[in-house]
């Protein structure tokens, strides 16, 4: 082929477990209903600047440091992003990575979440928990976007790696990990079941 491709933006998307998914998920539901339902602080914030939805994001983003569920998940989840940073050439030889936040999403029937990135983190992530059929999944946002200028529309047939948009489906049990600069976003929750995942940032020192 006359063309290469260069600069590429590398999405990880891999169920957690080989096996046993179906009860770890059930049972992290129910404790993600139980930190919603004791996080008052986070259902006041929610209210403000998450519509219908709620999050822990604002109020207990630490979820790893105090409950062993998710320093369990914490411990299998890493495993996932040191293979993903691999795939990305970066050199971390002599460096940690450290988990920083980690929180809870429950979206009901209408609930969406906006446009957005994650400062401060070199990967990020969501597992999912719950996800109905017909649930919105992750779109990602082609970072090139503004720099378009004069270029005429992207062909309706045109390939997954030269289209502007992409989503992931939600795919209860499987881990999705980006770069935390690309922005993404997740559409309005359009089936009347909740939609739970949990979604995390990393550093390095």
């Amino acid at each position: 082929m006359p063309t290469q491709a260069w600069f590429p933006t590398l999405i990880y998307h891999e169920p957690l477990l080989r096996s046993g998914v179906e009860r770890f998920n059930t049972e992290l539901a129910e404790e993600c209903r139980r930190i919603r339902d004791y996080d008052a602080a986070g259902r006041r914030w929610s209210a403000r600047n998450y519509p219908g939805g709620y999050t822990s994001y604002a109020s207990l983003n630490q979820l790893h440091r105090i409950s062993s569920t998710f320093a369990g998940l914490e411990r299998r989840i890493t495993t996932h992003v040191r293979r993903y940073a691999r795939a990305l050439d970066l050199d971390l030889r002599s460096r940690k990575i450290h988990l920083s936040d980690f929180w809870v999403n429950i979206m009901p029937e209408h609930a969406a979440h906006g446009l957005h990135l994650h400062p401060l983190s070199f990967i990020s992530g969501t597992y999912y928990v719950v996800t109905p059929p017909g649930c919105a999944g992750l779109k990602f946002e082609d970072p090139r976007l503004d720099r378009f200028m004069a270029a005429p529309p992207k062909l309706a047939g045109a390939r997954p790696a030269n289209r502007t948009h992409v989503t992931h489906p939600a795919q209860a049990g499987h881990v999705v990990l980006f770069e935390s600069w690309l922005r993404h976003e997740v559409a309005a929750n359009r089936t009347p079941a909740e939609r739970i995942s949990v979604s995390f940032n990393y550093g390095w020192t």
